[in-house]
């Protein structure tokens, strides 16, 4: 018998598409606003804070967006005419609109690691030498966890060691920290532990965190105050906008505590798919909650499947030719990741008894 249809879509395209909680549409309403370009709103002031407080940095910006605030930090610590070494399918060179080119004026320098996981030996080979006629190595910035690889983790002690060797070669390191509370909650780390050595920290609220917008960046005073002006040029100087504030103060405090949900479903969905023909997936690998699998030998591309899915109302995102991704979050339950394996065994099933009829 075939699954039977969803009232609504799974969305299983990003935990972007996560929908505000009750307790964040409250505090929303009720927020204390003011004018936050002069620095007088007060729900923004308590975020800024608390995200301080949480990374134990001496200041944090709310922005509003993740690909702004790794912009800002690209800005802040460099100049145009330098190079920024990062991992090859960082989110920064592949989904960020080459920014870091059109508006930072810097180059990406970038080197292919296993699992997305740059380590110093890959690193150091990028970092130019000090004459005068090679753009310059500005930064390094290091993504955890690792969008294009399937979630990855950096290993703590192998982040801390390219700080280390970074600082001690005259170089600041920038943490694509995006999804660090996915990482902190897999390792059962704190995210100031898993940060503290970086230069400066991205996060977002409006990922796994569920908040309906912002992002924060976070690091020394000085470094703040530069990116705070780095924002209103870029157009992201805000006015009473504690509204939206409120809700990543509630996502900040609460939703930590969950994320090990979207983890387990993730593996259950990462098993349930690896049965399927065609699928090539290992579910081992699976570590948080993102899960890419290679569609090749269903006789699909991505774009292929993600549209037959999407035709019974199961949303998936084509990652190129061959890769789909899937992404779990607090608005998709076990029901929910059951359902969509069904969905995707009886479309591939039904190709296959066709094939063979």
């Amino acid at each position: 018998m075939p699954a039977a249809a969803s009232a609504a879509p799974i969305d299983l395209r990003s935990d972007t598409v996560t929908r505000p909680t009750p307790a964040m549409r409250r505090a929303m309403a009720e927020a204390e606003v003011g004018d936050d370009v002069y620095g007088e709103d007060p729900t923004v002031n308590r975020l800024q804070a608390r995200a301080a407080e949480i990374f134990e940095r001496e200041a944090a910006l709310f922005v509003p967006s993740g690909s702004m605030g790794n912009l800002l930090a690209i800005r802040t610590w460099t100049r145009p005419g330098m190079e920024v070494i990062c991992e090859q399918r960082a989110h920064i060179v592949n989904h960020e609109l080459a920014s870091m080119s059109a508006i930072a004026g810097c180059l990406p320098r970038t080197a292919a690691a296993p699992g997305g996981i740059l380590t110093w030996d890959l690193i150091e080979p990028l970092i130019r030498p000090k004459v005068y006629y090679y753009a310059p190595t500005g930064l390094i910035e290091l993504e955890n966890t690792h969008n294009l690889h399937g979630g990855t983790i950096y290993p703590p002690e192998v982040a801390e060691d390219i700080c280390d060797r970074a600082h001690a070669a005259g170089l600041r390191v920038h943490l694509d920290g995006a999804r660090i509370f996915n990482a902190a909650v897999a390792l059962g780390r704190s995210v100031a532990e898993l940060t503290r050595k970086f230069d400066s920290v991205m996060f977002c609220l409006s990922k796994g965190l569920g908040a309906p917008v912002g992002s924060m960046l976070a690091g020394p005073r000085d470094f703040i105050e530069q990116a705070r002006v780095g924002r209103k040029l870029l157009g992201g100087g805000m006015r009473q906008v504690g509204v939206l504030a409120a809700a990543g103060l509630v996502a900040l405090e609460e939703s930590p505590k969950i994320l090990h949900r979207d983890h387990e479903n993730a593996r259950r969905l990462a098993e349930g798919l690896a049965q399927l023909p065609g699928i090539a997936l290992d579910p081992r690998k699976v570590i948080t909650n993102i899960v890419l699998f290679d569609v090749r030998a269903t006789g699909r591309t991505a774009e292929q499947l993600c549209a037959e899915l999407a035709r019974r109302n199961v949303l998936a995102g084509p990652m190129d030719k061959f890769m789909v991704r899937m992404v779990t979050h607090y608005d998709v339950d076990r029901a929910a990741i059951d359902h969509a394996v069904a969905v995707t065994g009886e479309i591939l099933g039904a190709r296959g008894a066709a094939s063979s009829a």
